[in-house]
């Protein structure tokens, strides 16, 4: 019975190699099944913080603006609201630049906006399949600017006790 001998040669070079890419295949593993399992996420039944603005809703009056960035020009949308209405809708600091290269924003700006003033509302805003995209860009901007004005819980009401 003789016993033969295998040597078997092993590069460090490979060695390493080997353990960084199970480390890494491990590690992508374990992140896969994080982000896809259904986890214990805490979900708070507190409303959004995203506030719809609705006819009827009650606005602190002011001018509120948004800031708006189109490439490297940047642009205010302006809404200016009384206590239940919104006033007047406006882009400030329109460069020829950015109509220029963006030239579905003004005319789209004006359809979003006669809609508004006569609705009241964001909710039932329309717009075509061309300016799709630069009216949910404005939208957004405009809702931004009407969520600072609009008052988040009604004032309590103050009573004298009665004796």
């Amino acid at each position: 019975m003789s016993a033969k001998t295998k040597i078997v040669v092993l590069h460090m070079k490979e060695l390493i190699y080997t353990g960084i890419f199970a480390l890494l295949g491990i590690l992508f593993i374990i992140l896969l099944v994080m982000m896809f399992l259904p986890g214990d996420k805490e979900e708070s039944n507190a409303p959004s913080e995203e506030v719809n603005a609705t006819v009827g809703s009650v606005y602190i009056p002011g001018i509120y603006t948004t800031e708006l960035i189109l490439g490297a020009q940047t642009i205010d949308v302006e809404v200016i609201v009384d206590k239940n209405t919104i006033t007047s809708v406006r882009m400030v600091n329109l460069s020829e630049a950015v109509t220029t290269m963006y030239p579905l924003l003004e005319p789209t700006f004006d359809t979003i906006c006669e809609q508004i003033y006569e609705t009241q509302s964001l909710d039932q805003v329309t717009y075509t399949t061309e300016s799709k995209y630069t009216s949910l860009v404005l939208l957004e901007a405009i809702q931004n600017s009407l969520n600072k004005a609009f008052i988040k819980e009604a004032p309590e009401a103050t009573s004298t006790p009665q004796h």
